[in-house]
């Protein structure tokens, strides 16, 4: 096999593996119907540890409370909705549990109508960032994230350079137990406090193995706005520990109860990604608080990623706080390293994160220099190219040499074409007198295909690209060019490269060449525009590398010899 045919098998594998990955991804099945409770009966949805599953007495996996579904309660009615701004985006929080349940980013766009701003909890998905109150072998009734709370009286705004602004509500007292939920919201940041104050003012004590807190993000499986067949990101749920690592559970997975994912641990957090954005309940690296992790189904169609923490002994006339930090926001990398370690991750950078990271630490760099993300990766794509030089010149070389090889090779086959196995020793003995080794170029294309295939997950995966200019025409470098210029000239280039590489003597393989460039080219007119514009410049600086080696090569310097058996002397 010579290296034409590698590079097509090769081009044509990562391809068809990139669709497969994307139609797995996309066709993910709705998860099946969840057990239902008997009819007449109202259970609220409320996560519970995988430890109270059985019958019986259960053991905590971990020092943490067993839980079991709280007792049946009444269902309030719809509450009102506070509109809490910031600087970054306007929040809605439901009475009805105090639950999160919009937050309109104020720097971020829709997908599909970029004169609306991107939404990222929402009623169309029934995504909320829900909290509440459980209990195992207690009999108060405490609140949960159906109880209908009361607003206390407050500001709703806070701007640049205030301080971090509270937004308290009071739940209703159950036999002297004051529960308040608090929000607090912070000027600068997407990071969000949420803690239920307890005061007892009854006169039983409340014990850690009668009561827990959850802390619990809720939404349906259907992809989110922007995903597409033929450019899918995982989105899902993610589960991290020190002990663990990262953990992604598709929906599908946690509909069909198969997902894999740490249970109980003292350090970590979990979430619910999608691309470019993520919410997640992270305390911080220093709280060492016992805490499960619980994904689950609470109705068909509808998935959540539940934190549960331990409720502390709450004797009369003691208070105590329960808190957990929510990042509810973009996925950018700077700020989430800032909230917990091992957060970045939910960047998807697939199998190639080791160098894929570095990479997005030097765009980011070039960013900083000069500003425009465009050129940055513009720039990049250069560097890229001017480091990994040395493989392609190599590579260039070995399809130029066979390329001045291709008449030869020809007559060759006109020759022999009938005995397959007299062909392949008299190309052997070609290859041999030329000093000409077929699969020469094998070597440095598969190095460099690491390294380009990591730089299409940075561009694909990097929020920074969302609504980032370059020029002209291009104003959202994460969004399909709106002209279809970039994706012309890639097929331009396409169809360039293919004719200065050496014309396959095999007329179906010739055809499959020609054709190509086209079938791919395709593809481009509905990626984003920072995609095809890295994969522009890395064609046009192929172009201009492999024309000045071929044309050195063809001009002397190392021109064929006339061997002896060779048909055409």
């Amino acid at each position: 096999m010579d290296t034409r045919r590698l590079a097509l098998l090769l081009v044509c594998a990562l391809s068809l593996y990139m669709l497969w990955e994307n139609w797995q991804r996309y066709q993910h099945p709705q998860a099946p119907v969840a057990t239902l409770p008997a009819a007449g009966t109202s259970v609220p949805r409320l996560p519970t540890p995988t430890s109270a599953l059985s019958s019986g007495v259960p053991q905590p996996t971990v020092p943490l409370a067993p839980a079991h579904l709280p007792a049946v309660a009444p269902v309030a009615p719809a509450g009102e909705t506070l509109n809490i701004t910031t600087p970054l985006y306007t929040a809605q929080i439901s009475t009805q549990g105090g639950n999160l349940v919009d937050m309109e980013l104020a720097h971020y766009t829709a997908f599909s109508d970029k004169r609306q701003k991107f939404h990222l909890f929402d009623a169309q998905h029934r995504y909320a960032a829900q909290t509440g109150l459980g209990k195992t072998q207690g009999t108060l009734d405490l609140p949960t994230h159906k109880t209908l709370l009361t607003p206390l009286p407050g500001a709703r705004a806070v701007a640049a350079g205030d301080a971090p602004l509270q937004v308290r509500l009071a739940a209703p007292e159950a036999d002297g137990v004051k529960a308040t939920k608090v929000y607090t919201f912070y000027p600068d940041s997407y990071r969000i406090d949420i803690a239920w104050e307890l005061e007892n003012h009854g006169a039983q004590t409340l014990l850690p193995n009668d009561y827990f807190a959850y802390f619990q993000l809720q939404r349906d499986g259907i992809a989110p706005e922007g995903d597409s067949f033929m450019l899918s990101s995982f989105y899902g749920a993610a589960v991290y520990t020190d002990a663990e690592k990262y953990q992604k559970a598709p929906y599908k997975e946690i509909g069909d109860g198969s997902a894999k994912y740490a249970r109980n641990a003292t350090d970590g957090w979990l979430a619910m990604v999608q691309h470019y954005f993520v919410a997640a309940w992270a305390l911080p690296d220093t709280d060492r608080t016992p805490r499960e992790f619980k994904l689950y189904t609470p109705e068909p169609g509808l998935y959540a990623a539940a934190l549960i923490l331990p409720f502390p002994k709450l004797a009369p006339g003691e208070k105590a706080t329960i808190s957990a930090p929510l990042y509810a926001g973009p996925q950018d990398q700077a700020a989430l390293k800032q909230v917990a370690t091992g957060l970045d991750l939910v960047v998807d950078y697939g199998w190639l994160h080791l160098i894929a990271a570095p990479l997005f630490w030097l765009l980011s760099a070039i960013h900083g220099l000069i500003g425009n993300w465009g050129w940055a990766i513009v720039i990049l794509t250069v560097l890229i190219k001017l480091a990994l030089f040395p493989l392609s010149a190599a590579s260039y070389k070995s399809m130029a040499k066979m390329r001045q090889l291709t008449p030869r090779l020809q007559r060759l086959k006109e020759l022999y074409g009938d005995d397959k196995m007299r062909m392949n020793q008299e190309m052997m003995k070609l290859y041999q007198t030329e000093k000409i080794n077929p699969l020469g170029g094998c070597l440095p294309i598969l190095m460099q295909v690491p390294v380009f295939i990591a730089l299409y997950w940075v561009l694909l995966g990097a929020v920074e690209m969302r609504d980032a200019p370059w020029i002209f025409w291009i104003s959202d470098l994460s969004a399909a060019d709106p002209y279809y210029v970039l994706p012309v000239i890639m097929m331009a280039s396409m169809v360039l490269q293919t004719k200065l590489n050496p014309t396959p003597p095999d007329p179906i393989q010739a055809k499959v060449m020609m054709w190509m460039p086209f079938v791919f080219g395709v593809m481009f007119f509905f990626f984003p525009s920072g995609l095809v514009l890295y994969w522009v410049v890395n064609n046009v600086l192929s172009i201009a590398q492999q024309w000045q080696i071929t044309r050195m090569i063809e001009s002397g310097g190392d021109k064929p010899q006339k061997a002896a058996n060779d048909p055409k002397v």
